[in-house]
């Protein structure tokens, strides 16, 4: 008899940048994964953009940079170690003297990773929780980068950033592309619907948001009815509800891969009907 937490499960996996990290963590705790990665991310088609920013950046223009995700730091590093390596120096000199605000984990363990740490964590890993934390700090005259969520240029954000006095400057270090083609998608939602997945596992918004432009919320809900809906963290948790789908699994400490894999054990760890 198989004693792995999870044989007998299939696990739908819409992931991209991490699929065979997610996939990997799954089939070793004896998961079936069904792999449909939803969006590819890729770097700024336009590298220009990116270095003007960085460049101000270095030269000590921000007073505060606000880091909404960790792949966008990430690829601002790439973006200069493929176009102008010599200015990373003097980009990382002077993020270290900001100060810098992340919402969620993700953006602070990449400063973690460069020897820094944030300063001010919002309270809650959303655009909502940004202003919320940011609400009790006078930021009149600040100049304040803030590195965008794909290419959304975020207006809640800036709108509040500008209204309490701040200069704003926005980065889009990446873009959003469709992954899996619609048939992909199509067969997916099918195959959730025919009640032949036990979970499926979203770890970023923009996978519900394609899998809606594929189809409608009507017939996601439709079929998501029929299997367990988990979300990597609250902000993905949030997404789903807005399009009336209720998560029946979402960590509650920490919002990576591993938790989520856990949970899924925990959750599905039994022999399946």
């Amino acid at each position: 008899m198989d004693t792995q937490p999870l044989a007998g499960r299939t696990i739908a996996v819409p992931e991209a940048r991490e699929i065979e990290v997610f996939a990997g963590l799954l089939a070793r705790r004896g998961a079936r994964v069904l792999r449909c990665p939803m969006v590819a991310i890729h770097d700024a088609p336009d590298p220009t953009p990116v270095l003007h920013w960085s460049r101000r950046l270095a030269a000590g223009g921000f007073d505060d940079l606000i880091l909404l995700t960790g792949e966008g730091l990430r690829r601002i590093l790439s973006c200069m170690q493929q176009h102008e390596p010599a200015l990373r120096a003097g980009f990382l000199e002077a993020l270290s003297r900001i100060r810098k605000i992340t919402r969620g984990p993700k953006p602070a363990k990449v400063l973690r990773e460069l020897g820094m740490k944030s300063d001010i964590a919002a309270e809650r890993a959303s655009t909502d929780g940004v202003i919320a934390t940011l609400r009790a700090h006078d930021l009149s005259g600040h100049r304040i980068g803030v590195q965008l969520y794909g290419t959304e240029r975020n207006p809640a954000l800036v709108d509040f950033l500008e209204g309490a006095g701040a200069e704003v400057s926005v980065v889009a270090p990446y873009v959003y592309a469709d992954g899996a083609d619609d048939r992909a998608v199509l067969a997916l939602l099918e195959q959730i619907g025919a009640g032949g997945i036990d979970a499926i596992a979203f770890t970023s918004s923009t996978q519900i948001e394609r899998l809606i432009a594929v189809t409608s919320a009507e017939a996601v809900r439709s079929a998501l009815e029929k299997t367990l809906v988990a979300a990597v963290g609250p902000v993905v948790a949030d997404t789903l509800r807005r399009h009336g789908v209720e998560p029946r699994l979402v960590p509650t400490d920490s919002y990576y891969l591993k938790p989520l894999t856990a949970a899924l054990e925990d959750a599905l760890g039994s022999p399946p009907p």
